[in-house]
C-alpha cells in the first residue's frame, strides 16, 4: 500500500514542479522596452552677426475674398485666374430678374403711398376750413391731421423700401475694390451663391509679404523695421531685400514658433503668390559672444546637477535620448542660459524630460522639426 501511494504521488509531484518552472521561465522573459514619447527643437546659438533661415510662401501684400451682397444665381464670371483688374471694373454678375421685380414692386407702394399722401393732405385741409367756419367738429379736425401725418410717414418708409430694393440691384454686379489681380475663381456661372460667399481672390499691393516661423530663443531678438533678405527657389541666384512688418506675441503650433511676417522692400513682377521662400535674418547680441539659450522645461537637476538630454535621431519617428550634464547662466526671456554642455545645431529634448534615462529609446512626436 506503501508503495502504491508513493507511485501515485510522484507524477502528481513532477507535474506541479513543471508548472512552476515554467511559470519561472515565464517571469525570466525579457519584457519589451517602453518608448517614451519626447519633443525636441534645434540648439541655436544667438551670437555677432549670426545669421539663420527660415521657410516660409509669398503672398500679397493684401488678398481680398470677393463675394455678392446678395443671394442668387450666378449669371456670368468676366476674369479667369490671371487677370489683372482696375477699380471698379467687373468681376461677376447675378441673374437680377427677382431683384428687378423688388425694385418694381417698391416704386408701386411708393407711388400708392403718395396717392394716399396728397388724398389725406386734401382731407385735412377741406376740415380744416369747415373747423375754422365751425362747420367741423375738432375730433374731426385732429382725425385727419393725424390721417395726413401718417400717411407723410408711409410715404418715407416706402422710399427707403426702394432705395434698398436699389441697392440690391446694384448688388448683382460684383466689382473689384481696388487694382489688383486674380489669385483664383472659386464659382461658375449659373451656381447658386449665398450673401458673403466667396466668388474670387483678389490681390493687391505692390510689395509681397513673406511669413515665416521663428523660434522663441530668436523671437525676443526681432524688432519691426529691422532688416532680412528674402531668396525664391523660382529665382535661382536673385536675392530681395525686406524689412520685418509683424512680429508674432503668441506661439503657434506644437513647436512653440512665433509668425514673423517680412515685406520686400520694392516691387517686383517676378514674385507671385505661392512662391516658395527663404528668408535670413541677421542676429546679434549686446556684447558679440556666442549665446545659448534653451526653454526651462528642457532642464532638470537631480542629486549629480544639472541636466539636459540631446536627441540623436535615427530611422522613422525612433530616437535616443543622451544624458548631458549642463553648466546654466541666467534666466532671461530667451530662456536659460547654458553655458556649457551643448552645442550649436543639436537637437534638445524640450518636453518628456522628466520621464527618461540617458540612452533610453524615445518617440519623437511629429511636427517638432
Amino acid at each position: 500500500m506503501k508503495g502504491t501511494c508513493t507511485h501515485s504521488i510522484l507524477p502528481a509531484l513532477g507535474l506541479v514542479l513543471g508548472a512552476a518552472l515554467a511559470g519561472c521561465g515565464g517571469e525570466a522573459e525579457e519584457s519589451s522596452p517602453v518608448i517614451r514619447p519626447v519633443r525636441y527643437q534645434e540648439v541655436i546659438a544667438s551670437g555677432a552677426r549670426r545669421e539663420r533661415s527660415f521657410s516660409g510662401t509669398a503672398q500679397a501684400g493684401v488678398e481680398s475674398k470677393l463675394g455678392f451682397r446678395v443671394p442668387g444665381s450666378v449669371q456670368s464670371v468676366s476674369v479667369v485666374v490671371g487677370d489683372t483688374v482696375k477699380k471698379g471694373q467687373e468681376i461677376a454678375r447675378l441673374d437680377a430678374t427677382d431683384l428687378a421685380l423688388s425694385l418694381q414692386e417698391a416704386e408701386a407702394s411708393l407711388a400708392q403711398a403718395l396717392a394716399s399722401e396728397r388724398k389725406a393732405d386734401a382731407d385735412y385741409g377741406r376740415i380744416r376750413g369747415l373747423y375754422e367756419n365751425q362747420n367741423a367738429a375738432k375730433s374731426d379736425l385732429d382725425a385727419a391731421r393725424a390721417q395726413a401725418e401718417s400717411n407723410r410717414a408711409q410715404v418715407e418708409a416706402a422710399r427707403q423700401r426702394r432705395e434698398l430694393a436699389r441697392r440690391q440691384l446694384g448688388y448683382a454686379r460684383l466689382t473689384a475694390p481696388v487694382d489688383g489681380a486674380i489669385a483664383s475663381v472659386l464659382v461658375e456661372a449659373n451656381e447658386n451663391v449665398g450673401s458673403g460667399t466667396p466668388v474670387a481672390l483678389l490681390t493687391s499691393g505692390s510689395r509681397p509679404e513673406v511669413e515665416v516661423a521663428m523660434p522663441g530663443v530668436l523671437i525676443a531678438q526681432l524688432r519691426e523695421g529691422e532688416t532680412a533678405q528674402v531668396a525664391f527657389d523660382a529665382l535661382p541666384g536673385a536675392t530681395f531685400p525686406a524689412a520685418i512688418t509683424e512680429v508674432g506675441v503668441a506661439a503657434t503650433g506644437a513647436g512653440a514658433t512665433f509668425p514673423v511676417t517680412v515685406q520686400l522692400t520694392a516691387d517686383d513682377s517676378s514674385v507671385r503668390s505661392g512662391l516658395a521662400a527663404t528668408v535670413t535674418f541677421r542676429f546679434e547680441s549686446e556684447d558679440g559672444a556666442d549665446r545659448i539659450f534653451v526653454p526651462p522645461v528642457a532642464v532638470g537637476e537631480d542629486s549629480d546637477g544639472r541636466f539636459v538630454f540631446v536627441l540623436e535621431k535615427g530611422e522613422g519617428e525612433i530616437g535616443v535620448a543622451h544624458r548631458r550634464a549642463v553648466e546654466v547662466g541666467d534666466l532671461t526671456p530667451e530662456g536659460i542660459e547654458i553655458k556649457d554642455g551643448i552645442v550649436d545645431g543639436e537637437l534638445l529634448v524640450t518636453a518628456g524630460v522628466r520621464r527618461i534615462q540617458d540612452g533610453q529609446q524615445v518617440r519623437v512626436l511629429a511636427g517638432d522639426d
